[in-house]
């Protein structure tokens, strides 16, 4: 439980509640952070890493039971090939390294986008790793790599026009929970709250269904310098937002 304070919202009394269910994170600044210190952008995406394995420790600790990192976007793809090829050996290094000890922390690990364009060894690691934490309930952390939210739901998409011309549905049968089904996070709750560090303010093709009824928010500090006390203060100011789905109060 967290108590919500004044400091953080002035038209806010005091309140106690229970933190979101699920925290997704769109983790920007690595190249920024590097090019303040005059190193090479991969020195960025290693503290960015540190980040990470901050945050999952921090989000157990809050309370949080899902928490969803955007590691590399579909786009991603476009940027310089020696930088790809550092984050792809930064993502195999974490995936060898860590995921034994995620799964004693009793942490299940998941993957979603496009493994396609993935290297066999890494598709590898994927698969193990879901594998071997698939029965874990502490925290279910998802990293979105090659992910983008328009291509998962051309997949949706294309999916059920597959079973309609299949015969085994109908158009007319389509609903909202059918089509959230057949996305890739058909197994996870709807982020409740989504965070967005390095002071850009924009979505970047994220979770572009699931967070129709999320809260935002936006911050200055770039990822690698993400810690415990900004993830606290975002989660407060989340607490204080009065969330009515369309409703009123």
């Amino acid at each position: 439980m967290l108590l919500v304070k004044e400091e953080f919202s002035s038209k806010k009394k005091s309140k106690q509640l229970d933190p979101p269910t699920h925290v997704a994170i769109i983790m920007d600044g690595n190249g920024r952070w590097a090019k303040k210190r005059m190193l090479p952008k991969f020195a960025g995406h290693k503290r960015g890493a540190d980040a990470v394995r901050r945050c999952v420790e921090d989000a157990i600790d809050l309370g949080i039971k899902y928490l969803t990192l955007y590691a590399f976007s579909s786009e991603n793809w476009n940027r310089p090939e020696d930088e790809v090829n550092d984050l792809m050996s930064l993502l195999q290094r974490y995936l060898t390294k860590e995921v034994d000890e995620l799964h004693k922390k009793n942490i299940r690990l998941a993957f979603i986008g496009n493994r396609a364009k993935l290297s066999s060894n890494i598709r590898a690691l994927l698969d193990a790793a879901e594998k071997k934490t698939l029965g874990n309930t502490r925290l279910c952390l998802t990293l979105a790599l090659s992910y983008g939210g328009r291509a998962e739901i051309i997949d949706a998409a294309r999916e059920l026009a597959e079973k309609v011309k299949a015969g085994d549905m109908e158009p007319e049968d389509f609903t909202e929970d059918i089509f959230a089904a057949h996305l890739h996070t058909s197994n996870i709750p709807d982020p409740d709250l989504i965070i967005r560090t390095s002071g850009e303010q924009r979505i970047s093709n994220f979770l572009l269904w699931q967070l129709a009824y999320a809260e935002f928010v936006f911050l200055d500090v770039l990822w690698p310098d993400f810690n415990r006390e900004v993830l606290e203060q975002a989660v407060q100011e989340y607490c204080c937002r009065d969330r009515r789905y369309g409703a009123r109060s």
